[in-house]
């Protein structure tokens, strides 16, 4: 989950239904974000021509959409799955000679995680994964994605490995094969193990080179599963959030090594998916990209061409086309405040070959959308749920999937990360607003597989409530409710309805 730059959040009225709620804009409704600017171009979906300036898309349809009477199916073998990463879910953080991240040292300080909370319990995934797995294959899902800590498989990120780490997860995968569960494999998903970050983390080079051994090391243990793999989750969430914005691990505050990390995340990515062709390891592998729709406020067209830059075309034409956009880093109104001329000189020769390496999918983080005002700051423009950063638009998610049809080369497309908190931190499992968000936005994609778009899967986030990043355990995402002094599991309303959707492959009208 991304929480971009904080922003105002609207007032919500808690009388409404969470599908009122996606209809009724703020102060700035739809017709002005998407309509206002006919004339001055107010939709920015950011359409990146090849040398580097974007082009401002024409008003998008979306705004007169309205879902049909009758149920939208989905295509025969489509897949329904459910997403969870280590931290948040596994606890243990000591067991089995698992080394520390990044992520525990962050907790360990004091006023970084609200309530002072850690890493454990998370969910006791570590201990309760049978149970888990029982759950999923209630649910019905085809495929669960999961992500490996890279410290129980290296507890330093380099060196020898902990057999230990590893046969916990060979046990994993063998279990959710044996219920007839896909595994979705990310491989890196925040947990930097903190001596990697002592000898600099992401901003430097060689951390690229430490994770592609790590991935060999991951693919060897699980090469005979076929599975769907992942390298890097949310590249930006982790390199902004983490390194420029500090409100996550390893909680630093400068853009310039955030657009470091980014880079070397990206050439980590290219590098472990050369490892997995020539290992022949089973399945497919791709990158995770938490991507945002960007409207411009009337005005707004440029800085939003700079925002829709640095939050979309800095990922999406590196790993896709081989090219960094222009209009991405830089001083200008939003650009991220780092020097061009000094993320330039880390990309060496080869760099973006080898992170343009050709993958078999990609796969899209969607939570919301953002507006851009004309100084360039993300503003409000559409209601937010209890995550103040998360914007309800679903809407947003068909013009994103039908914008990758458009502009990008043809791959294959799965939303690995698509969900909502519930409205309090207290434990429930009456979450309508839960039920109308996985609906609406459940709609939104087979709108654009009717489209045309290549969309072979969605995943709901989260399969439980756990570990929050800097939220702790005060938001809860799951859609099994979990006590954490218990660690009891109780399917919220939405799990019922989910299970529903997966049953019938489509999605019922409200």
């Amino acid at each position: 989950m991304f929480p971009s730059r904080p922003a105002a959040r609207p007032a919500r009225d808690t009388s409404r239904s969470a599908h009122d709620a996606f209809r009724d804009g703020p102060e700035l409704d739809r017709r002005t974000v998407l309509l206002g600017g006919v004339a001055a171009g107010a939709v920015l979906l950011g359409g990146c021509t090849r040398s580097g300036q974007a082009a401002v898309s024409s008003p998008s349809p979306s705004v007169a959409w309205a879902p049909p009477a009758e149920p939208m199916t989905f295509p025969t073998g489509y897949t329904w799955g459910a997403a969870t990463s280590a931290f948040q879910v596994e606890g243990s953080t000591t067991a089995d000679g698992r080394g520390q991240s990044v992520w525990d040292t962050f907790c360990a300080r004091s006023g970084r995680v609200k309530g002072g909370a850690t890493g454990d319990p998370g969910a006791d995934g570590y201990r309760r994964w049978q149970e888990d797995i029982a759950l999923m294959s209630e649910l019905g899902i085809g495929a669960y994605r999961f992500s490996v800590a890279w410290p129980r498989i290296q507890p330093t990120g380099s060196g020898p490995v902990n057999q230990l780490g590893v046969d916990w997860y060979r046990r994993f995968v063998d279990g959710l094969l044996e219920a007839g569960i896909r595994p979705a494999v990310t491989l890196f998903h925040w947990d930097l193990p903190q001596a990697l970050q002592d000898a600099g983390g992401w901003a430097v080079r060689d951390t690229a080179e430490r994770f592609a051994d790590y991935a060999s090391i991951v693919f060897d243990a699980l090469a005979d599963a076929d599975a769907d793999w992942f390298t890097i989750n949310e590249p930006k969430t982790h390199a902004y959030v983490g390194h420029w914005y500090g409100s996550h691990a390893p909680g630093l505050r400068d853009p310039q090594v955030a657009v470091a990390a980014v880079h070397h995340q990206l050439l980590a990515h290219g590098l472990a998916v050369q490892r997995f062709r020539e290992q022949g390891t089973s399945g497919r592998i791709g990158i995770a990209l938490n991507l945002m729709p960007v409207y411009a406020q009337p005005g707004a067209e440029e800085p939003a061409t700079r925002v829709d830059a640095a939050e979309n075309r800095l990922f999406l034409d590196a790993v896709l086309t081989g090219q960094y956009p222009a209009d991405a880093i830089g001083p200008l109104p939003g650009q991220v405040p780092a020097d061009r001329d000094r993320f330039d000189a880390l990309v060496l020769d080869g760099d973006l070959a080898t992170i343009s390496e050709p993958a078999d999918l990609l796969a899209v983080q969607y939570y919301g959308v953002t507006g851009v005002a004309k100084d360039g700051s993300q503003v409000s423009i559409h209601p937010t749920s209890a995550a103040s950063w998360q914007q309800l638009w679903p809407e947003g998610l068909y013009d994103l999937l039908v914008r990758l049809r458009d502009e990008y080369p043809a791959i294959p497309l799965m939303i690995t990360e698509n969900g909502i908190p519930d409205e309090t931190p207290e434990l429930t499992i009456d979450d309508p607003y839960r039920t109308a968000y996985l609906r609406e936005h459940f709609q939104q994609a087979a709108r654009a597989i009717a489209d045309g778009v290549p969309l072979e899967a969605h995943y709901v986030w989260s399969l439980l409530d756990n570990f929050e990043w800097g939220e702790g355990y005060q938001q809860r995402w799951g859609i099994v409710a979990v006590d954490f002094d218990t660690q009891e599991r109780t399917p919220k309303d939405s799990f019922g309805f989910y299970r529903e959707v997966i049953a019938a492959n489509a999605v019922a009208p409200s």
